[in-house]
């Protein structure tokens, strides 16, 4: 079985930690993650700009990257959505259409891919801290996220984990909205942080890069003393306390 790791933009360029805690958590679990080094971009923000050109510029690197992939592991509902917008795309081109759904299909999160294919929902963690947990729009509305992050935190011995106030809102990044509309994002992550800081959680945990520092970047901004992890690292964190 070749699992191939898609690191994402933001995961390679500013969180490296996030796509290390993802190796070693799946190699604890018996898998060995391959990287193909020519793996760029997912296009996301092009096709979300209009640039639909320029999208599949970026969609066929990746289509050929992962080619010979049985699956595609990716630390970003956000980034693994844009793989199932792939097939809109290419519709107009059989052969790329083909390609496109397959690698829609064998692509998942991290967190899907551990709890749907392997089956794991403990990882041996241990985590004695108040937690609380942002469910990102892409992955919960795209690709249907829902149970998979609770599953594993619920198994995470000795934390507590928080429900989040409002926690199914947008924190108003939205890749290129929070440039064009920076008001309104602004007000809408201050809102979100808002939230977090009523769960009196040491820390806020997601699945989204993206949201996470935008959210992050907010509490900071107000000198707020909370932590903002991927669950891959808080998983893996708990993992080394065990």
């Amino acid at each position: 079985m070749k699992v191939s790791l898609f690191i994402t933009c933001l995961s390679d360029a500013m969180y490296p930690r996030v796509g290390e805690a993802m190796v070693r958590l799946l190699a604890k679990c018996g898998v060995r993650l391959d990287f193909p080094t020519v793996q760029t971009c997912c296009g996301q923000p092009a096709f979300n700009s209009g640039y639909w050109k320029e999208a599949r510029e970026s969609a066929k690197t990746i289509l050929d990257a992962f080619e010979d992939s049985d699956f595609v592991i990716s630390p970003s509902g956000s980034c693994t959505g844009m793989i199932h917008h792939y097939p809109k795309l290419f519709e107009n081109d059989p052969v790329m259409l083909a390609r496109a759904n397959k690698l829609q299909q064998k692509s998942y999160e991290f967190t899907q891919f551990l709890v749907q294919v392997l089956g794991v929902k403990d990882v041996g963690a241990v985590y004695p801290h108040k937690v609380t947990y942002h469910p990102s729009c892409h992955g919960s509305r795209l690709l249907g996220i829902k149970e998979e992050p609770l599953e594993l935190m619920r198994h995470v011995k000795g934390m507590e984990l928080v429900p989040l106030p409002f926690a199914e809102d947008c924190c108003g990044f939205g890749g290129t909205f929070a440039v064009k509309m920076a008001d309104i994002s602004g007000a809408m992550v201050t809102e979100k942080a808002d939230h977090v800081l009523e769960t009196e959680a040491e820390v806020l945990v997601g699945l989204d890069l993206a949201c996470l520092m935008n959210i992050a970047g907010n509490l900071r901004y107000r000198n707020e003393p909370v932590k903002v992890m991927h669950l891959a690292e808080l998983l893996y964190e708990g993992v080394k306390q065990a």
